[in-house]
This record gives structure tokens, C-alpha cells and sequence, in this order.
């Protein structure tokens, strides 16, 4: 009995504690000044920033948030604040805007404070907003991200280091000193790993790997070979139409498959048959070379560097057959007249012999090996391209299309993944393309390409006219000496500024 009227006075000591503080819950809270915030931060050519670090200061002082506030993709941000009844009221609202190579806003003054409205507890609303251009600065980071990129061209150009390596020794050099250096330093910041991964362009890298899927599998039935069979039986002994046959059908099959890849193909075939016509064999390949890089720049996925300007350009596969099929079939044109012209006395020079007897040699050596896969791949590839044609309607990245195109001829070919996955897709390529990526966004974090496309733009005194003229003419230089798809990878962002 004793302990029960212990344990009731116990309880209603502990409530008279408490009373205190359920009045003081119950009670109204002070009227407040509520503040949103808003901005867009951009560079001076528009493009918004993001990560941008904005700190607030009211009277001088600055604001302490739970949360740091910075830009997002866009360059916009977005802040609350809430203030005691009165604070804003004649107050200097001021930011500052800072971000690893550009240079420091200082504080900027507020100029429109807006009251919003007020509640019917007698809180006060506010809005106000701010956009402001951030000016590029030259930090350590830009040279070093200079040093790297001008390196990994070197180690490629002249065949240092395989060029995969080159790539990845380059984006992970940038990367250890944006988290060693750049830690510490804000200057040493070049970018972070999750502006690394952005970076990468994943439809770039599943286009290319599906491609060279469908490709692998078509390798298979003896496609290639047989198209070149066809091309010696249609000339008829005559080197000069074979020569042209050559050439457009290299042309036409770089056109919807990889150009490097269709070179590899016909490349055996055409040594074959030159050494059956006791021809130089440069006569033919040379051609088929300039055939295959006309052919691919026809349509998107002719070539690795259409595949990079589509994806960064938004560029469908119609963009391209539309504005580059006409002038590809006049430079296709135009190449197998000079060809036939230049290797004339070679061709002059061929041992036909008996004609008959020749295809027939050459039919035992190159046929359709798999014809039933030959029908399958055929149709996959026939609804891949349609695909590739209407992607653009159905707002569909084209590496949709290849993927889904692999795997359906995976699945009804049956051939063993495995051995596709290892032999067939170039990891290497793949792996120098995302390390690429990196490499080349490094150099636009840090001001670089930005410095570059300035550069353009002054030499081009503001003319179209020039600025297309030096691209085309520095880009066909640069190609001969520089692989055209670091070359492309770096020119995309200049381009774009």
C-alpha cells in the first residue's frame, strides 16, 4: 500500500515538473521572416554552373545553414532561410560565389527583396533571386589538366604506350590529384569522381559494343568474303571494274557497320584476289581504305567519331544520312575516279587469265558458310537500321537499338555469349573510350576548352565562315598526325562553346 501511494505522488511530482513544458509547447511560436532564396550561376557562355558554393550574409554577417547550399545541374539553387520577425526589414542581404577554377564572386548585394505575403500568425514571406556570370581563372588545375591531355596525345601519337593506357593513366592521374592535392588545395581541384562518371558516355560505349556484337556474329557466315566473290564475278576480269566494285561495296558496308571492322574483313579477301591477279595489293586496299571512310561518315554508326557527335549533339541517324549522304556519294565518286586513274598501270599490269576458273577457285574459298544465320542476322540487322531510322521520333537513344538488336540475334543465333563477350567486343577501344571521357572533361572543368574555343572565336573575329573553315581545316590536319577520336572527343566541347 505504502509503495502504490509512493508510485501515484511520484507521478504527480513528475507531471507539476513537466507543466512547464507542455504550456510552453502549447504556446504560439514568435512570429518569424521566412526568406526563399533562388539563383541561376553560369559561365560567361551561358552554360550554367554546377556545384557552385554560395554562402549568405545579412548585415556583414554570414548565415550559418545546417546545409551547405550549391548550384545544381543548370547552374540553379534554391535556399530557405528563416530569420526572427524584423531581421530582413531594412537589412543588406548579400552572397558570394565560389567554385575550384573560377574566380571569387565576392559579395554580392541583394538588390530586390520582395514580400511575398504574410500568414495569419504574422509570419512575413520574402523572395528574392540572383544570377551572376563566373568568370574563368588559370589555377594549378588548368595546367595540370593541360599536361595531362597534350601527354596522353603524345603517348598516342607517337605510339608510346598503347593507347588505352595512355587514357587511363591520364584520367587516373587527374583524379588522384583532384583527391590528394585538391583536398587541400581548392586550386589542385580538377573534378570529382562523380563529374568523371557524368562524363563517360555510356550510349556511346553500349552502341559500340553492340555493334561489334552484331557484327561478330554476321562474321560467321562468310557475309564479307562472299560480297567480294561477287564483286569479281560482276567485273569479269576487268581490274578497273573490279577496283570500282571494291570501293562502293566497302563503302556501303561501312555504312552500317563499323569501318575499322569492315576493313578487317574484306582486307584477307582482297589480298587474295590480288595475289591471284599478281597485282600490287596496295592498288586495291588503298581505295577500299578511302572508300571506308567515306562510307562511314555517311550514317551514324559508320564510324567511333559519328557515334561521339551524335550522342553529344543530339544527332540522329536520320541528321546524318540526310546531311552527309549526298556529299559522300559525290566523295565516293570522286575518289574512284582518281583511284583507277592513279593505279592505272597497275591495274594495266594484272594477269586475268582464265576468268572462268578463277571464280570458281574463288567460289570454293569464299561462300556462305552458315546460310540459316545468314537469314537471321540479316533480319536483325534489317530491324536494327529501322530502328536507328525512327529513333529519333521515339525519342530513343540509338544504342537502344543496337542493344536490343544484339541480344535478339544472340538469342536466336545461339551462339555462346562467352565466347562473343572475349573475342569479339574490343574491351581495349571500349575502355580507351570511357577513359577518354574523363580525360577530355578534365580538361573543360578546369577552363581549358573554354580557352581554346575563345581562341577560335577571336582568330574567327566572329565569322561563322572562318571559324567552320579553321575547324575543318585544323581537324583534317590534326587527324593525320592525332587518332581522330581523342581529336573528335576534345573538338566536341570547343565546338559546342
Amino acid at each position: 500500500m505504502k509503495r502504490m501511494v509512493l508510485f501515484v505522488f511520484g507521478l504527480v511530482f513528475l507531471s507539476s515538473l513537466l507543466r512547464p513544458c507542455w504550456a510552453a509547447e502549447k504556446r504560439a511560436p514568435d512570429p518569424a521572416d521566412y526568406l526563399t532564396l533562388t539563383g541561376k550561376i553560369t559561365n560567361p557562355q551561358g552554360k550554367g554552373l554546377k556545384e557552385v558554393k554560395i554562402l549568405i550574409f545579412i548585415d556583414g554577417k554570414e548565415v550559418h545553414l545546417p546545409d551547405e547550399v550549391v548550384t545544381h545541374e543548370g547552374g540553379n539553387f534554391q535556399c530557405n532561410l528563416t530569420l526572427p520577425q524584423g531581421k530582413l526589414t531594412g537589412a543588406k542581404v548579400e552572397v558570394e560565389l565560389s567554385k575550384p577554377s573560377f574566380k571569387t564572386s565576392g559579395r554580392i548585394a541583394l538588390q530586390h527583396i520582395l514580400e511575398d505575403h504574410r500568414d495569419a500568425k504574422g509570419n512575413i514571406y520574402y523572395v528574392a533571386h540572383v544570377e551572376s556570370v563566373l568568370p574563368r581563372t588559370i589555377t594549378p588545375a588548368f595546367w595540370i589538366a593541360t599536361i595531362v591531355l597534350l601527354g596522353v596525345y603524345v603517348l598516342i601519337a607517337f605510339e608510346l604506350l598503347h593507347r588505352t593506357l595512355a587514357a587511363l593513366i591520364g584520367a587516373a592521374l587527374m583524379l588522384l590529384i583532384t583527391y590528394t592535392a585538391g583536398t587541400f588545395y581548392p586550386d589542385y581541384f580538377i573534378m570529382s569522381f562523380e563529374d568523371a562518371m557524368r562524363a563517360i558516355d555510356m550510349n556511346v560505349i553500349f552502341l559500340l559494343m553492340a555493334m561489334m556484337i552484331i557484327v561478330g556474329v554476321m562474321k560467321k557466315t562468310g557475309i564479307f568474303q562472299w560480297l567480294a566473290l561477287k564483286s569479281f564475278e560482276f567485273a569479269k576480269g576487268n581490274v578497273f571494274v573490279l577496283a570500282a566494285v571494291l570501293m562502293f561495296v566497302t563503302a556501303f558496308t561501312s555504312a552500317f557497320l563499323d569501318n575499322v571492322t569492315t576493313m578487317l574483313l574484306i582486307t584477307p579477301v582482297t589480298i587474295e584476289i590480288c595475289r591471284v591477279l599478281k597485282v600490287n595489293p596496295l592498288s586495291l586496299m588503298l581505295p577500299e581504305v578511302f572508300a571506308s571512310n567515306v562510307g562511314g561518315t555517311a550514317t551514324l554508326i559508320g564510324d567511333p567519331p559519328n557515334i561521339m557527335i551524335g550522342s553529344y549533339a543530339n544527332l540522329t541517324f536520320v541528321d546524318f544520312v540526310r546531311n552527309l549522304s549526298i556529299i559522300c556519294l559525290i566523295g565516293l565518286a570522286a575518289s574512284i575516279l582518281y583511284y583507277l586513274w592513279y593505279f592505272r598501270k597497275d591495274y594495266g599490269k594484272a594477269d586475268v587469265g582464265d576468268v572462268k576458273e578463277m571464280i570458281r577457285k574463288l567460289r570454293e574459298e569464299f561462300k556462305i558458310t552458315d546460310r540459316k544465320l545468314l537469314n537471321i542476322s540479316l533480319l536483325v540487322l534489317g530491324i536494327t537500321v529501322f530502328l536507328f531510322i525512327i529513333h529519333g521520333a521515339l525519342h530513343m537513344e540509338p544504342s537502344i537499338a543496337a542493344l536490343m538488336g544484339a541480344g535478339a540475334l544472340l538469342v536466336l543465333s545461339r551462339v555462346n555469349i562467352v565466347e562473343m563477350l572475349e573475342q569479339e567486343i574490343e574491351w581495349p577501344t571500349l575502355i580507351f573510350f570511357m577513359m577518354l571521357f574523363v580525360v577530355v572533361a578534365g580538361a573543360e572543368q578546369t577552363g581549358l576548352i573554354q580557352v581554346i574555343a575563345d581562341w577560335v572565336a577571336d582568330m574567327s573575329k566572329g565569322s561563322l565562315v572562318i571559324a567552320v573553315v579553321m575547324i575543318l581545316w585544323v581537324s583534317a590536319i590534326a587527324s593525320a598526325f592525332i587518332d581522330n577520336i581523342p581529336f573528335t572527343a576534345t573538338m566536341l566541347p570547343i565546338v559546342a562553346y
